[in-house]
């Protein structure tokens, strides 16, 4: 539902970043690929130059290297660079979809060109919304590799999920497998993706400040992990990927990464024990 407009919301300013573009570039580099395969504890070793990088392996790859100085109070970095300066103080990873073209090879030259492609405000159940999405190209030795839209929320200060209705317990997929994913795990991702989000490695801040109970599984490894168990799954990475975070996972949570085939592909989701889905995903090859 579309939301009213927020007398601490300027939308015609924050629509004025809509077509702003950014380009960034980096390498596949042996090091990242083999620091991400032990990350994730995979099986056999690293992929070595010329050899695919695992899918969203890219999230890792020109990122924004705003000077410490230049980061807000939460970790992110200062508001009104590439990104509009929402006045609404919490950011998160609200979902994407990528599409495929070709892999990412370890060695590779790649290139992202981004794009504000929309900025839209809506009604939540605690409050205003507001949606940034951002389109990505991502290239490889000047080769379109990857499609990608990106969708970020801004929120008010209440905890996501903190309120409304209970949602019921997630459902049991047809294929299961059960994780957790500790303070090391949440630290080595934040590093990989020079991701300074204080919710997902300093606890008093999380607890605190933010109101967590926990510290917070960071989205963009949530997808990850789904679309890696799809590629395990279907014994091939897909060539389509989706996902949206729904309520949040904590470093103290015991929870499964679930799928069950469709007509179209896999359907997948993350849930803690006994309790919603945390993120849904769709693959399809």
């Amino acid at each position: 539902m579309t939301a009213p407009d927020h007398p601490a919301i300027e939308m015609d300013h924050l629509k004025s970043w809509i077509g702003r573009e950014d380009v960034a570039t980096d390498v596949v580099g042996e090091d990242l690929a083999r620091k991400y395969h032990a990350m994730f504890d995979a099986p056999g070793a690293p992929p070595g130059i010329g050899v695919a990088a695992p899918r969203l392996i890219h999230f890792c790859l020109a990122q924004p290297a705003v000077p410490t100085a230049g980061l807000g109070p939460d970790g992110h970095p200062t508001r009104g660079g590439f990104l509009p300066p929402v006045p609404l103080p919490r950011r998160m990873w609200a979902g994407g979809a990528l599409t495929f073209h070709g892999d990412l090879k370890v060695g590779d030259v790649v290139r992202r060109a981004s794009r504000i492609a929309d900025v839209a405000l809506k009604e939540g159940r605690t409050g205003p919304l507001c949606f940034v999405t951002v389109e990505h190209r991502v290239e490889a030795n000047g080769l379109l590799a990857i499609e990608e839209r990106q969708d970020i929320v801004y929120r008010g200060s209440d905890v996501p999920g903190a309120s409304g209705k209970t949602p019921p317990p997630a459902a049991t997929g047809d294929h299961m497998k059960t994780m957790t994913a500790g303070t090391p795990l949440l630290f080595r991702y934040s590093a990989l993706t020079f991701n300074a989000h204080r919710i997902h490695y300093d606890r008093p801040y999380a607890t605190e400040v933010e109101g967590y109970p926990a510290l917070v599984v960071q989205g963009p490894m949530q997808a990850a992990l789904l679309c890696t168990y799809a590629a395990e799954l279907r014994g091939a990475p897909p060539a389509r990927f989706s996902f949206r975070g729904h309520f949040p996972l904590f470093d103290t949570d015991t929870f499964a990464l679930h799928a069950t085939a469709d007509a179209d592909g896999l359907k997948l989701w993350t849930a803690r024990e006994g309790g919603p889905v945390s993120m849904s995903a769709e693959a399809s090859w």
